[in-house]
Parts: C-alpha cells; structure tokens; sequence
C-alpha cells in the first residue's frame, strides 16, 4: 500500500476512535514514514523538521488567544449581551413572534460573524451570550437546531473569506503558506489576492445552506420544557464584567487598530499585540498581568496549535517518503482526463480527513502536500487549486463531532440538556453546510 495512504488511514482511524489528534498525527507519520522507507532516525529528522514550520502559526494563536481574553475583561461582550436580552424579552411579548425570530437568529448570526474577524473571540461568546437566551428561545418556541446552524455558519464561513482575524490566520498563514510550500518543486505560485477570490464561490454554497436551514428546514416550532440552567460541572456561573466607558472606548479602538494591521502587515502576531498594548493603556489589565493573560490566552488555543504543529510535521513525513509523487501518477491513471471525476473524489477524500481531526486549519498541511501535485497534475489553475485544498480542510468545521464550530454551540444551547450534540448540532450542519461545500468547491474547481 501507497505510505501516504498507510499513513492516513492510521491517522484518521485514531481520530476517530476519539484518540488524541496529536498522537494520532504522530503514530500517522511514524507508520507512513517506515512503511515509505525511511528510517525511524529520517522519519523523525522529517517530523521534527515540518514542526518547525507550524510554530507561526502556533504563534499567532496564542497572541489572538491573549486578545480574546484581554477583550473579554473589558466588559464588551457581556454588554453586547445584556443589550440584546434585553431587546428580545420586550420584543417577545409582542405578537409578531416571527418577526422576533428572525431578529433573534439575526443577532445570533451577526454576533458569531464578528466572532471569527471583529472581535475575535471564537467560541469564547457562546458561554456569555447563549445560555440567558434560552429562556426567550424557550418563550419563542424557537428550534435550537436554528441556532446551531446559524453560529456554526458564524463560526466557519467569515475566516474562509475574511483575511482579518482568524480568516488571517486561515488564508494568509496556512492555507497561502501550505500551497506554495506544496507547490515550490511544480512551479506553482498563489498571492494572497486569489484565496479570498477562489473561497468565496464554496462560502456561497454555505450561504444558500444556511438560508434553507433558517427559512425552511427549521422554520417551526419546537416545544422545549422550562428548565433551570446548569454551569458546567467544575465550572463557576458567569458573572458579567462591569463595564466602564474607557474600557469600551479602548477596546474599540483596540480592535480597529489590531485589524487594521492585520491588514496592512499581514501579521496577526503584530496586530495582536498592538491590541493587547492598547488594552493595557486603557486599564483593562495591568501590563504586570501580560503574562497571565497569554497564559490564559494559550491555554484557550492550546489544542488547536499543538494539533497544527504536529500536521505540519506529518506533512513533512509524507514529502520526504517520496510516495506523494506515486500517488499522483496512480491517481492519475485511475481517473484518466476526467477532471470532474478528480475534482469530486479529492473533496470526498478531504471530507474523510478532515471530518476525523475536526479542525480546516490543522488539515491543511496534510491535504495541500497531497492535492497540490494532485491538481496541477489534473490541470487545474491555480484558482482551481486554492478552492480545492481550501473547501476539502473546511469540511472539518461544520458537520464534524469534534470540531469547535460543533461542540461550542451544543455546550451553549445544551445547558439545560434539551439539545443533543449529534442529531441537533451535527447532523443540521452537515447536511446544509457540508454537502452545498461538496457541491459548490467541485463548482469552483470546474470553473475557475
């Protein structure tokens, strides 16, 4: 058997026998380098090597994490989500229930939009904002699998297209990265112009799914009995910050000032940490307290950074066993000039990958060293090629049971157990999210 096969195999068994993503990227790249002939002192030289290079990455998520917190003690989401309780428990006494569903779903959406690119905080809002609107959700008879459909969209499609915050990370420091690294040795050369450009055909198809899940599929009601909510075990109640004017200015200004370098540099690690500076002149932390707040700040983004360390290193592996490169000709030979046939099968073996490890931005450096050749080999265009390697890792998102775009909406809308991961978060957005990413990346791939 081809050893980046092998080695894929092995680690999408693991991941999906709930081992560890880490370990299983590990004994991946281990089993697939041996099996490719390489020594275990060559595979770990390789390992050892691609883990050097997911150390921006892992960077900038740590600096974001930092940002995210430092804006969390400043009061603003906590006012953010008073403001919009309040809205919604005058408005829901009204006789326009529909009109207050859509305002609240609205709000739900805007808010996780912001989430990934304004203010990026991830998931970290959903704890804050969720819980105290199941009451008003409860009043409204309104189906939660809305809800999870309207944050996992939130969650998931603004860093596909958006190159600030998240969407930085994702476009600029992985996905632009990883294709060109992958694409060095067969003269392919991508701008950082052309991936927002190839991605937004595939987040069109997210857009549709998501109109579908809000106006049609979960349109009615759905009864929910009136339980009492419960912090999770080992956790402590939420008790919101109190806001203070200069806090909220600061944090504004913060913001603008962190995304607008983004912007200008590239770099989330710059924009961050001026963020974090303007934080501390506006008394939200004492810059004494830095280092707890990066503490805190890595400790939230912990698992996805160590996780996208160790799939750079299994990249690496994959490379040095020279077995891509039979892939592609075997690949090749298979489906013939059949380009479609290509296109299809390349996102059906990236849904397959990424659906086990839960996360586009850990995958990336594993399907791009495999899709790359794949696809210029196919003759596909460079467009072609972002939209390809890009919608097969944000399969991993939306509709995966161990993704954060999953796992943090049912932790925010399941408090009071009336919302079952699987069959409320899960199932909803794969089917509206993930097929229509199937559907519309071959689309991309076909026609750019």
């Amino acid at each position: 058997m081809n050893a980046v096969i092998l080695a894929v195999l092995v680690m999408v068994t693991l991941s999906l026998l709930r081992v560890s993503v880490v370990f299983a990227l590990v004994v991946g790249a281990l089993v697939g380098g041996l099996a490719g002939g390489l020594s275990l002192d060559d595979t770990l030289s390789a390992f050892n090597d691609g883990v050097g290079g997911g150390a921006q990455v892992a960077l900038a998520y740590a600096t974001l994490g930092a940002f995210a917190v430092a804006i969390s003690r400043s009061g603003l989401p906590d006012l953010l989500a008073t403001r919009l309780i309040k809205l919604l428990g005058k408005e829901a006494t009204a006789a326009h229930q529909a009109r207050v569903k859509m305002l609240l779903l609205g709000a739900v959406l805007l808010v996780a939009i912001s989430s990934q690119n304004a203010i990026p905080v991830h998931i970290a809002f959903i704890p804050v904002l969720i819980p105290p609107l199941l009451v008003v959700m409860n009043r409204l008879q309104l189906d939660r699998r809305a809800v999870a459909c309207a944050l996992t969209f939130g969650l998931t499609a603004p860093y596909m297209l958006l190159p600030v915050g998240f969407g930085a990370i994702f476009l600029n420091d992985i996905l632009l990265a990883n294709l060109n690294s992958a694409g060095a040795a067969v003269g392919l050369d991508i701008t950082r112009g052309m991936v927002p450009m190839a991605m937004a055909i595939p987040v069109g198809g997210m857009a549709i799914g998501l109109v579908v899940a809000l106006l049609f599929s979960y349109r009615g009601q759905r009864h929910y009995a009136a339980r009492p909510l419960a912090a999770p075990a080992g956790e402590q109640a939420h008790t919101p910050a109190e806001p203070h004017l200069l806090g909220l200015v600061m944090s504004g200004v913060a913001i603008v000032a962190a995304l607008g370098l983004q912007l200008y540099t590239g770099s989330m690690i710059v924009g961050g940490l001026v963020g974090i500076g303007l934080l501390s002149l506006g008394g939200i932390f004492k810059w004494r307290e830095a280092d707890d707040l990066f503490t805190s700040g890595m400790r939230m983004m912990a698992l996805i950074g160590f996780i996208m360390i160790s799939a750079s290193g299994f990249a690496e592996v994959m490379k040095a066993t020279g077995d891509i490169e039979a892939l592609v000709a075997g690949a090749f030979e298979l489906f013939g000039d059949n380009r479609g046939l290509a296109a299809l099968v390349m996102l059906l073996v990236g849904l397959f990958i990424t659906l086990g490890i839960g996360s586009s931005f850990s995958t990336i450096p594993i399907i791009a060293a495999i899709f790359v050749p794949l696809a210029i080999q196919f003759g596909f265009s460079p467009m072609a090629t972002v939209a390809l390697v890009g919608t097969a890792a944000a399969l991993g998102d939306a509709g995966s049971p161990a993704s954060d775009s999953t796992l943090g909406p049912t932790a925010g809308l399941n408090v009071d157990g009336q919302h079952d991961h699987m069959w409320d978060s899960v199932v909803p957005t794969f089917l509206h999210y993930n097929l229509p990413l199937i559907a519309f990346g071959w689309l991309a791939a076909m026609s750019l």
